[in-house]
């Protein structure tokens, strides 16, 4: 394993292909890789962050696409394990109130994920979420790398929740709030937070979670994002305006810019993250939505770094 520099970021998770309908001929579906944590990763490269994905590549060409947009990202892949099995499809079914997925799992390669609880003390932040922490064999995996990055790291939480045939609600619904327990930061959008504690407001849910001492981050889509830092009153920002090309991926730049803020060389956190002030939560939140609005403004999932950032 090569040396972990400054500021490095562990992400755990799935880098899988997402078939996205082609929108002028909706029967025709472009291949394109994706994966919450493989986009995470990629993100932060991008950002300047150093990122070590940790997910597991099969033996296909969907493997090696996914491989080369991480390479080309500059995400370090020493800790990604192989496999000669496939890669994991997830067919994507967008709608008026967002994307879903259908995923095909079977015998790939996408969720054989090695345990790497040994290694998060190397890292300034571990992140997990996504699918890989609810489908096995992947999931004991990250939750053990989880719990590890919890008591030697910054653990972040990006729920992700994913709905399926292939994934047991009530399982996925306990590992994913186990998860956000352990977790010093969550990311969670407003739906995912539904999901998680039906019938409880999700402001409610996130102040209950911040008041353990934990930074808690809402996102809202169009409606912007807010975040809840301790027991402070909660910061909003509104989302940045542009003309949306796509919305895949968004959720997943914000939170690679609110990992690369997080953990800028030189940043002062010595009060906790749930002790960043009025000021600094403002600014953390500015940045990300400026990222966000980066891969919406385009095609594809690639974040860029503001130009007043």
């Amino acid at each position: 394993m090569t040396e972990v520099g400054p500021g490095a970021v562990l992400v755990m998770g799935e880098a899988l292909i997402d078939l996205v309908p082609v929108p002028d001929d909706p029967q025709t579906y472009r291949a394109q890789p994706g994966g919450a944590p493989a986009n995470v990763a990629a993100g932060l490269a991008r950002l300047g962050t150093p990122s070590w994905f940790a997910g597991a590549l099969g033996g296909d060409g969907f493997a090696r696409v996914i491989e080369q947009r991480l390479v080309s990202a500059g995400t370090e892949l020493g800790l990604c394990a192989r496999s000669e099995l496939p890669t994991t499809l997830a067919v994507a079914d967008p709608g008026p109130d967002g994307t879903g997925y259908h995923f095909h799992v079977g015998d790939t390669a996408t969720f054989r994920l090695p345990d790497h609880s040994a290694r998060t003390d190397r890292f300034a932040a571990v992140y997990v979420g996504g699918v890989a922490a609810v489908v096995e064999p992947a999931a004991e995996a990250v939750a053990a790398t989880a719990r590890a990055g919890a008591a030697r790291s910054l653990l972040v939480v990006d729920p992700n929740v994913r709905e399926d045939r292939t994934i047991d609600p009530e399982q996925a619904v306990r590992r994913l709030r186990e998860l956000c327990a352990l977790a010093h930061v969550v990311k969670a959008s407003d739906e995912d937070l539904a999901r998680l504690w039906p019938g409880t407001d999700p402001d409610e849910s996130c102040r209950k979670l911040a008041g353990e001492g934990r930074l808690v981050v809402l996102t809202r889509g169009a409606r912007g994002a807010t975040a809840f830092a301790g027991g402070a009153e909660p910061v909003s920002v509104p989302a940045v305006p542009v003309e949306v090309v796509n919305t895949i991926g968004a959720g997943d730049a914000f939170m690679a810019g609110v990992l690369n803020w997080l953990t800028a060389p030189g940043a002062d956190r010595s009060g906790g993250v749930a002790g960043l002030s009025r000021d600094e939560v403002t600014e953390m939140l500015g940045f990300a939505s400026r990222v966000a609005a980066s891969v919406c403004a385009q095609t594809g999932t690639e974040p860029t770094r503001p130009p007043d950032a």
